[in-house]
C-alpha cells in the first residue's frame, strides 16, 4: 500500500478532482499540485467561485436549464423565436448548440434518453413539461437535437410519438457526413445514413 506523501486536505482535493470527467488519479494529482502551487491566484479564486456557484446554481423550472435564475437567462430572452423549441437531452448539449449560434430558439432538457439497460424509462425524462410547452399555440416546430445513439434515436422516436396529439411539426437533426469531413475516414453508419438522407445540390 502506497503510503501518503501529502496531507489529509490535500489528499481530499486530489480524490475530487479525480472524479471529474476526464480526469484520473494521475491527472488529478498534477491539476492539485498546480493550484497549490498557485494559491493565490488559482486556489483561492476557484474555492471562492465554487462557494457562489453552490449557493447560487439552480435548474431551471421552464426549460431544465443550469443557471442563477429560474427562469433561465435562455428562456426570459424576449428575442428568441418563441415557434421553436430545439430538445436535447442534457444541459452540455445545449451549451453546445449555443457556442455554435446556430439557432436563436428556446431548448427543452430532457434530462437523458431511454435506456432499458441503464434502467431508464419515459418516468425519468422531463416528458410531461415537454408535451406542454409543445401544446402551446405559439410553437409551431419541434427539433429533436439528440445524439445519434442507439438510445438518442430510441429517444427520438418516443418523444415523435408522445408529441403527435401536440399537432406541432417535428423534425430532426440531419446526419452524415460533417463539414470538413473526408469520405475515406468515415464510419459505414455514417456513410449510410449521409446517403440515405442526400439533398440536392
Amino acid at each position: 500500500m502506497p503510503r501518503a506523501v501529502a496531507g489529509p486536505e490535500i489528499e481530499r482535493l486530489i480524490q475530487l478532482l479525480a472524479r471529474l470527467p476526464g480526469l484520473g488519479p494521475r491527472s488529478a494529482r498534477r491539476a492539485a499540485l498546480h493550484l497549490i502551487r498557485k494559491k493565490d491566484a488559482l486556489l483561492g479564486p476557484l474555492a471562492d467561485a465554487f462557494a457562489k456557484a453552490n449557493e447560487s446554481v439552480r435548474i431551471c423550472s421552464t426549460c431544465g436549464n443550469v443557471d442563477t435564475s429560474d427562469p433561465c437567462t435562455i428562456c426570459s430572452d424576449q428575442t428568441r423565436d418563441a415557434s421553436l423549441l430545439v430538445v436535447v437531452e442534457d444541459v452540455a448539449d445545449l451549451w453546445a448548440l449555443e457556442r455554435a449560434g446556430a439557432v436563436n430558439a428556446r431548448y427543452h432538457v430532457l434530462g437523458g434518453t431511454l435506456s432499458p439497460l441503464d434502467g431508464r424509462g419515459p418516468e425519468d425524462l422531463n416528458l410531461e413539461g415537454l408535451v406542454e410547452r409543445a401544446s402551446n399555440p405559439a410553437v409551431h416546430e419541434v427539433i429533436l437535437a439528440l445524439n445519434a445513439t442507439v438510445d438518442g434515436q430510441t429517444t427520438a422516436h418516443y418523444v415523435t410519438d408522445v408529441l403527435a396529439s401536440a399537432g406541432v411539426k417535428v423534425t430532426r437533426l440531419a446526419h452524415g457526413v460533417p463539414v470538413g469531413g473526408e469520405l475515406d475516414y468515415l464510419d459505414e453508419g455514417t456513410l449510410s445514413a449521409a446517403i440515405r438522407q442526400r439533398t440536392p445540390f
